[in-house]
């Protein structure tokens, strides 16, 4: 049995992980609010442009025929990969680099093309070392976003993947993200991204509202794609941000009562053998009192 110096040490130990554990849960906590409110401010926005280019899309005519919405062979493909730049979240990076590892699977059965050319944009720290540990294809990487993306950012990554698409380096392009459900439920989920497509018919009560196109709703439609596909970037971005955030919370929490439950088992231990010793001593004591009579 260890000593109760060896206890000792380890008892301390577990406390001072207890406590760098629980330091960040509450850090975590604080953030995940501030995150989780982001996206639900947001997400009234997406809905709304979404609706609108519905509107536009079912007045306009030779969709098609924008750069962002042809459709060709798809000989080569683009998976964008977003996630935290940092761990300590539980199974959330792995899970999003997994659904990425499968994803590329799936396309080369989809296509019956075991040689099909997979490149991947990497944004967030986590996807980018998974990523150049497995030796993969990389288009560009971004990473460091911080906890509020700038429109600058987003505008730079979907530069890159629009420009590729357009410059016919690749034929289609996905995005791979943690979609928020919860604070104890964070989903990897794969939209597509390029070529675009106009969102589904949108709902509305009553009548829909009539517009009055200047100059046409084609190059309304136009100009307003580019806006929609940043639009399809930015939202899961803030949903990462969210992601992370509660899966570190709870994964904190779990560490900081695993420890606590450790510290418990340790501290009972340590008082069963420190009274093994006492009384180990009280024996030795009396047996020689007993021979010196």
């Amino acid at each position: 049995m260890a000593s109760t110096q060896e206890i000792r040490r380890r008892i301390r130990s577990v406390r001072n992980v207890a406590q760098i554990t629980r330091a960040v849960q509450l850090v975590a906590s604080s953030k995940m609010r501030r995150a989780q409110e982001r996206v639900v401010g947001s997400r009234p926005y997406a809905e709304q442009l979404s609706k609108l280019l519905s509107r536009v899309a079912a007045q306009a005519d030779d969709l098609n025929d924008l750069p962002l919405m042809q459709r060709r062979a798809i000989k080569r493909v683009a998976i964008v990969l977003i996630t935290p730049d940092r761990g300590l979240a539980g199974a959330l990076n792995s899970n999003l680099n997994r659904r990425a590892a499968l994803l590329a699977q799936e396309l080369r059965r989809e296509y019956d093309n075991p040689n099909l050319a997979i490149t991947f944009v990497a944004v967030g720290r986590k996807g980018r070392d998974f990523l150049t540990r497995s030796r993969q294809n990389l288009l560009a990487e971004f990473t460091l976003l911080g906890d509020q993306p700038k429109l600058q950012d987003v505008r730079a990554i979907a530069r890159t993947v629009t420009d590729a698409y357009i410059n016919g380096e690749i034929d289609r392009a996905l995005l791979v993200y943690p979609k928020y459900v919860s604070t104890v439920m964070q989903t990897p989920t794969v939209t597509q991204l390029l070529p675009a497509e106009p969102p589904a018919a949108a709902e509305t009560e009553g009548a829909a509202p009539q517009y009055i196109f200047e100059p046409d709703a084609q190059h309304i439609f136009a100009e307003l794609l580019p806006r929609y596909v940043e639009t399809q970037i930015y939202q899961p971005l803030l949903e990462t941000v969210a992601s992370f955030y509660s899966a570190q919370m709870l994964a904190m929490k779990n560490a900081t009562d695993s420890a606590n439950d450790l510290l418990s088992d340790l501290t009972l231990t340590y008082n069963k053998v420190r009274q093994s010793a006492i009384t180990t001593q009280i024996l030795e004591v009396v047996s020689g009192a007993n021979a010196l009579q």
